[in-house]
């Protein structure tokens, strides 16, 4: 990657923290990781609806979404994976910098560009939520038949079959998917935000 010349960052009149007061919370990245049909976008966004019933400001920054426009160049090669994760970061802390709460489901299969977007965030502000989920569960829920494609061999690099999901070492939250229902799950992860916020 190279680094733009010419360029000076502008400093907001509008600080963080006072759009964090203005909010009445923290602002911070809920990074929600696991594999496909783990449950991540399904957890984050309806840990997104309760905390909206509480007026938090948030957005829910979803894989497929974020590919059809702002990763839309990008393929699923190793090297294109480390590019989307690596955007998704840069915006994440565009969002955090407006004081809003971003809650995040991406695959984002290597544990060094989870670790490269938690340099990028101020310190404390990336919660790492591991979405634990074995694969067998993943492929029984898997609507879309993509686990079925990838054992044909009809989508290379797919995680978990033909290309290595590396779980993380010491997530902030671990939620057991397979195990808890959809309302324990969102328990676990607002009692532990209602700590940091």
């Amino acid at each position: 990657m190279t680094t733009s010349k010419n360029v000076v960052w502008h400093n907001a009149v509008i600080t963080r923290q006072l759009r964090q007061q203005q909010n009445k919370h923290k602002s911070l990245v809920l990074w929600f990781t696991g594999l496909s049909g783990s449950g991540k976008s399904t957890l984050a966004h309806a840990v997104e609806e309760k905390l909206y019933e509480k007026n938090y400001r948030t957005m829910v920054l979803d894989g497929d979404n974020v590919r059809h426009g702002l990763c839309g160049d990008l393929g699923f090669s190793n090297e294109d994976r480390i590019e989307n994760i690596r955007r998704i970061g840069e915006l994440s802390k565009l969002f955090v910098e407006a004081g809003m709460i971003v809650l995040n489901a991406f695959i984002s299969p290597f544990k060094m560009d989870r670790q490269q977007v938690r340099r990028i965030l101020p310190h404390g502000d990336f919660i790492e939520i591991f979405c634990d989920c074995s694969i067998d569960v993943c492929e029984s829920r898997d609507v879309k038949g993509l686990y079925k494609k990838a054992r044909n061999g009809e989508i290379s690099h797919f995680t978990g079959i033909s290309s290595p999901y590396e779980p993380p070492d010491k997530p902030e939250l671990c939620v057991n998917t397979a195990k808890l229902s959809i309302e324990e799950s969102v328990d676990v992860v607002l009692q532990m935000l209602e700590s940091r916020c």
